[in-house]
């Protein structure tokens, strides 16, 4: 078991831009080992098994998870029954479930706001905004 926080994936080194050069090598050639993977994995395609409300959140949480390949799929399915799990009973949903959720959504990158999209702004400011 090692200590300490898990090493972030490198493509997503590149998308926050914590990219280093001198600790993590040339990014043209992380770009290209990240393009490289996501092809030979394909895209993540939706198991036909999934119904109720572990469709709903594959449809509402994976699919739009522009990051996510097939390699990931496993994970994915899992969330998308612990979802539905906990929406069918949430007062029989153990704390033990809910850590299962929250690590699975954090190994997917769901839980993290740097992935999500920006709201255009309706109002510009004159000052502050470029």
């Amino acid at each position: 078991m090692t200590r300490g926080r898990k090493p972030k994936p490198p493509h997503l080194r590149l998308v926050d831009g914590s990219h280093r050069a001198d600790r993590h090598g040339d990014a043209a050639e992380v770009r290209e080992a990240a393009t490289a993977a996501a092809a030979a994995f394909g895209r993540l395609q939706r198991p036909k098994h999934l119904k109720g409300f572990a469709k709903q959140a594959w449809d509402r949480w994976i699919t739009p998870a522009a990051w996510l390949d097939a390699s990931r799929e496993p994970a994915a399915v899992i969330f998308c029954e612990l979802w539905s799990e906990f929406r069918t009973a949430p007062t029989q949903f153990p704390a033990a479930r809910h850590t299962q959720l929250r690590g699975v959504m954090a190994d997917l990158g769901l839980s993290d706001e740097r992935r999500r999209p920006l709201k255009p702004a309706t109002v510009r400011d004159e000052f502050f905004d470029d």
